[in-house]
Parts: structure tokens; sequence; C-alpha cells
């Protein structure tokens, strides 16, 4: 039996989750900014007013939104990216769990990775979460150097930016173009593997080859790398 103070905070939890979905439904209908409360409050059967009870601005139900989406990105990732046979294959799935997660979830990837409300500041906890999100991104590359599969010249919080330019344009252009095809098809999903090639050509140590020996039979690579790492 739960408490009355526990009942009651169960029954907020459960409006509060009405509320979310309302808010997500009208963003996907009518565009992130145009997010309303009154429409939200309609939907829900409840006073605008009341609504402020919950949420006391637009702004606090956008940052709401804004924490649901990163939450639900995290989630998405850690299902997919478990362990891979190499970084190259780990590369490849995390740029198709953030495609697929703009097609199953468009309204929340564009309020938390395009900037549709300019106006909104996430709060700090908002933004710790999101922050742990790219940590976790540099660590992934981090540990792919120290395990010798990657050899960059940049830092790796610009490798991070870099790699998530890429996958973010080839979704953003995916959205925009051919929503309705699953990843991996079409104009800008069936880049991805070409993508993948680009960074790879890019940032996979060279292996020493015959033609790589020199007069004094050592290997010769580009300055200030190491040949194989």
């Amino acid at each position: 039996m739960l408490s009355p103070k526990e009942r009651r905070q169960r029954n907020r939890e459960e409006v509060q989750r009405a509320i979310l979905n309302a808010a997500r439904q009208v963003m996907r209908e009518h565009g992130v900014a145009a997010l309303s409360l009154r429409e939200v409050a309609r939907r829900v059967k409840m006073q605008a007013p009341s609504l402020y009870t919950y949420y006391p601005s637009k702004m606090a139900l956008y940052d709401a939104l804004f924490l649901e989406g990163i939450r639900t990105y995290a989630e998405y990732r850690q299902n997919a990216m478990k362990e891979h046979p190499s970084f190259w294959d780990t590369l490849r799935e995390w740029s198709e769990v953030y495609m697929g997660f703009a097609r199953e979830h468009p309204e929340l990837y564009q309020l938390c990775f395009e900037r549709p409300v300019p106006q909104l500041v996430p709060s700090e906890r908002s933004m710790e979460e999101s922050h742990r999100l790219l940590a976790g991104s540099e660590d992934l590359l981090a540990q792919a150097i120290a395990g010798g599969e990657l050899s960059i010249d940049i830092p790796t919080n610009q490798a991070r930016d870099l790699i998530i330019a890429m996958i973010h344009g080839l979704t953003s252009q995916h959205m925009a173009n051919e929503p309705d095809l699953p990843v991996g098809s079409g104009r800008y999903g069936a880049l991805i593997p070409a993508a993948v090639a680009l960074f790879r050509g890019a940032w996979e140590p060279r292996q020493p080859t015959e033609t790589d020996q020199g007069d004094r039979g050592g290997p010769v690579g580009p300055p200030g790398r190491e040949v194989g790492m």
C-alpha cells in the first residue's frame, strides 16, 4: 500500500508523463518551435493555468523535453553500441543509432541536436547529462587510440567533434529529404559506410610495407607518427 504522500507523488508523475507525451505530439505535428501550452493543456484535459503547477513556463517544459531526449538517445546508444570487433564497426553503429533515433523521435532529435528554439537555455542538470554523452564519445576515441586502432594528429575532442559533424550532417540531410526511408538507405542514409571509410583511411595506423623500408632497413613513416601503432 502506498502512503498518501507516495500516492500524490505517483499521481504527479503520471500527470507529468501525460503532459510530456502531449507536448511531444504537438511538436511532431506542428513543429518544435510551435509548442503551445494551451494546446498541451487541452490534450491532457486540463485548464492552461493548471499546467503551470507542473511546469512553471514553456521553457521549463522544453527543458524537461530536452532532458528526455538526451536520456532517450543515451539509451539507444548504450543498447546498440555493445562490444564490436573494431572501432570502425562501433563508429558505423554509432552513426546508424543516431540516424535511427532521429527517425523514430524527430521532435526530440530536433530539440536536442538542432536549435529550433533559440531562446532555450537547458538547465544545468540537462547539460550535465548532455556533457556526459560527449565525454563518452571522447572516451571511445581515447580507447581506440590506446588500443592502436587510431592514429590522429589532432586533439581527441576535435576528432570527436569532426565525427559528430559528419554523423549529424548525414542525418540532417536524410531527415530533410527522405525521412521515411530506413537507416542505411536513400541518398544520404546509404553514405554511412563511405563516411566511416573516409575516417578509416585518414586515421587508421598504416602498416609498414617493403617500399617503406629505407636504406638502413628501418620503417619510414610520416613525421610525428609511429608506423604500425
